[in-house]
């Protein structure tokens, strides 16, 4: 079984023609033909009828979902070949934490070095580590200390650290003394809008779901909305409502008997040597910069 058979049959699966195969594909009919019959030795089961009409068989129908996967595969196997010639950097990152810190800091690389292709992936923890354990990211933004058995050792080129404000809607806000305590805010505000922000949720998260009448908890943008409309309290992490806080649409509130929330969060790598790559190490240098915008930056280590 080679590609070239994977793509006459698909060729012929969709024309329902060996003729007509042949000739958008560019090659004889009788070559359609001993490709065709190559793959069905190959397989054990016949894909075609042949007669005044070729039909697809029963074995060929299921085959065919199979062959187009191995086809996009090769093709972005090529592809991925390609970019390599020219450069290129896979990154996957909390998406909680994406458009904050690699927008901008992807804006000023390109200017630069627009032949590099740079590849970006989201997800949550969890995503990330797989991608990273996978190897189709080779450096990635996540929560950090890594708790994940899955990887357990992975080397940090930067931790940064953010404030997890706890918010609220304005006009509920403005009803509250400047530093109310917890019990005020869930007797004016009952509903806990809750968000994976972390591995392990801290003590002070699930103290506030425990003691909240009610909770939900539901991804970054419908908690936004809930937050901006006032049916709810949240702790968000900075980067995903610095907007909102800037504009005055959401407040931060600080109970004097609730301790703040922080998130780390750090840029790894599964092999050290992999920031040694100056392309590498120039972006993750772009993204420090951004970092630096969003909170603390606790170790940086390609300064």
């Amino acid at each position: 079984m080679d590609i070239e058979q994977l793509r006459t049959f698909d060729r012929v699966a969709r024309d329902l023609s060996f003729t007509k195969a042949a000739a958008r594909l560019k090659v004889t009919q009788a070559t359609v033909s001993m490709r065709i019959r190559a793959l069905e030795d190959s397989l054990g089961v016949p894909l075609f009828t042949r007669g005044r009409r070729v039909a697809i068989t029963d074995h060929g129908i299921i085959f065919l979902a199979y062959a187009r996967r191995m086809i996009a595969a090769a093709q972005e196997g090529r592809e991925a070949l390609r970019r390599a010639n020219r450069g290129r950097i896979y990154l996957a990152s909390l998406r909680s934490i994406a458009t904050a810190v690699i927008t901008d800091a992807l804006l000023r690389f390109h200017a630069r070095h627009d032949e590099v292709d740079v590849i970006v992936q989201e997800g949550n923890h969890n995503h990330v580590i797989s991608m990273l354990h996978e190897r189709t990211a080779e450096i990635g933004i996540i929560t950090w200390p890594n708790l994940d058995p899955l990887i357990p050792e992975l080397y940090p080129a930067l931790v940064m650290r953010e404030s997890v404000p706890l918010v609220l809607a304005p006009h509920l806000a403005a009803r509250l003394p400047a530093a109310p305590l917890l019990a005020e805010v869930l007797e004016l505000v009952p509903r806990v809008i809750s968000q994976r922000w972390w591995q392990i949720d801290p003590e002070g998260a699930t103290t506030l779901v425990r003691r909240a009448p009610t909770s939900i908890e539901v991804p970054t943008g419908p908690a936004r909305r809930l937050a901006l409309a006032g049916e709810g309290l949240g702790f968000f992490v900075r980067s995903t409502i610095m907007g909102e806080l800037e504009r005055g649409e959401l407040i931060e509130i600080r109970p004097r008997d609730f301790e703040p929330l922080y998130r780390n969060i750090a840029i790894v790598a599964l092999e050290e040597e992999a920031f040694s790559r100056p392309m590498l190490a120039e972006f993750i240098r772009e993204i420090a910069v951004e970092c630096a915008k969003v909170g603390t930056i606790l170790d940086n280590r390609l300064k």
